[in-house]
């Protein structure tokens, strides 16, 4: 069998013989991308609402932990001042039979060491500017090197070890 010159089609005829493309096929390639193109919009969509949810929560969320700590703020202080009550009811009854306040104070201290009170008492240490506020000075007598704490006018507090109020003190040197 042999193939007439006329049967055989070149391939750019071919290209040329095809039927350009139909309604129903462009319609089908438009349908397909306004699909796809719907689909990108409902994922869209989908992450919005998914990353409004998320921060919605995480405001939530905030604000729960900022309710918790403040309440438990308040419980501590709350705890404080019931461990001081009890010094009240000293102090009324040492003054209702004027008697000395050394209960009193004693008892206070007490109390305020419990919760990581500490009192600076630096009496013949050497001065350290970090935990001592030098409102005298005298010179030094013998010529010994570094200044020394003789005199304590009020005494210093460190609250869980940090200073919160230096002791004021008179420093010889």
């Amino acid at each position: 069998m042999s193939e007439s010159r006329d049967d055989v089609v070149a391939p750019e005829e071919e290209l040329q013989q095809e039927p350009p493309p139909s309604d129903a096929d462009v319609s089908a390639e438009q349908v397909e991308e306004d699909l796809a193109s719907a689909k990108l919009a409902q994922e869209r969509d989908e992450y919005l609402d998914a990353l409004k949810r998320l921060q919605a929560d995480f405001e939530n969320y905030r604000k729960r932990i900022l309710r918790q700590q403040t309440e438990h703020l308040e419980r501590a202080a709350e705890t404080l001042v019931e461990k001081l009550l009890p010094v009240l009811d000293t102090f009324d009854l040492a003054l209702a039979h004027g008697e000395g306040f050394d209960q009193v104070l004693a008892s206070l201290i007490g109390v305020l060491e419990k919760e990581g009170l500490e009192r600076i008492q630096p009496d013949g240490a050497e001065f350290d500017p970090t935990e001592h506020d030098a409102v005298a000075h005298e010179p030094q007598d013998d010529g010994a090197a570094g200044a020394q704490v003789i005199e304590v006018m009020r005494p210093g507090y460190r609250w869980k070890g940090r200073v919160v109020r230096p002791a004021m003190v008179k420093v010889k040197g």
